[in-house]
């Protein structure tokens, strides 16, 4: 690693210096907290599993620091930045790294696709983010549900959230969101981040979370967009048995005799509740009504 590429952001004097240099204020419409802290910086390094033959797309760079971390260990670096403000900023403190280039776009209108094709020859990419949290969930399963070559995200959440996406069945954190993202990937909890590891400090604690994603799905379906549709009704009356979820969510139309007899049909009790159900069982449910709606 030569001397100009050491990464200098990650502690609070850096980037207050830059912060006070470039006279920059945060946005709270964009949810920016930026990382101060060394320690937590080479842990989402670590865990995302960063070489010199990965190409890396970072979500949410802010002013820069995990991007300079990220340089030093991967091959190439594309940034992706939605608040223009943060451009100049960027371009000052990424100039010593010549393996990095930044796009002033919302990432979920980026080609990923293409930016496979041309800068790892169409193999999958390492996606690797600190993200405001309103916006967590929608980007980390717009990229799934988009099909793009993805290998891993690695992805700074909220908690709460973190514990949702990992969550079991019949647990209190488990529902839609546990579903969609184990349909997609493995996750694993890398590391609790406490609010001081922040600039402002966050009302919340956060958590660094490993998603690895699957060569293919670990359940077979036959209707993926119908499973899902399932999945979330069952959730938006947690505390009705599963029939009853399904019946009254207006989302289908059959009858409640037929959704009892699916249910039986997958060795399920009539009167479960969706939360108690395995990813695999809510599968087979899917593949049962949907050979009863041809």
């Amino acid at each position: 690693m030569s001397e100009q590429k050491t990464p200098r952001l990650g502690n609070p004097k850096e980037t207050i210096a830059v912060l006070q240099k470039y006279n920059f204020t945060f946005q709270k419409k964009f949810g920016q907290n930026f990382l101060i802290d060394t320690h937590v910086l080479d842990k989402i390094i670590a865990a995302a599993g960063i070489t010199k033959e990965d190409f890396v797309i970072e979500v949410g760079p802010g002013i820069g620091t995990m991007t300079q971390y990220l340089a030093c260990a991967a091959r190439e670096v594309c940034a992706v930045e939605i608040d223009k403000a943060l451009i100049p900023i960027l371009e000052d403190t990424l100039k010593g790294y010549d393996n990095v280039s930044i796009i002033n776009e919302d990432i979920l209108k980026v080609d990923i696709r293409k930016l496979a094709e041309e800068k790892n020859q169409g193999r999958p990419v390492k996606v690797v983010a600190n993200l405001p949290y309103y916006i967590t969930t929608p980007i980390i399963m717009g990229l799934f549900e988009n099909h793009v070559p993805l290998a891993s995200v690695t992805v700074m959440v909220q908690k709460e959230v973190a514990l949702r996406m990992q969550a079991a069945p019949g647990t209190k954190d488990y529902g839609a969101l546990s579903l969609a993202v184990q349909y997609y990937a493995e996750p694993y909890l890398v590391a609790n981040v406490p609010p001081n590891c922040f600039m402002p400090r966050p009302n919340v604690g956060s958590a660094v979370i490993r998603l690895k994603r699957y060569d293919s799905p670990p359940v077979s379906v036959n209707d993926e967009r119908l499973m899902f549709r399932i999945i979330r009704a069952s959730f938006n009356q947690r505390r009705k048995t599963l029939v009853n979820g399904l019946k009254n969510s207006g989302e289908f139309e059959y009858p409640k005799e037929a959704i009892e007899q699916a249910i039986v049909e997958c060795g399920l009790s009539r009167n479960i509740r969706g939360e108690a159900l395995t990813l695999d069982e809510f599968a087979r449910l899917s593949n049962v009504l949907e050979s009863i709606s041809k």
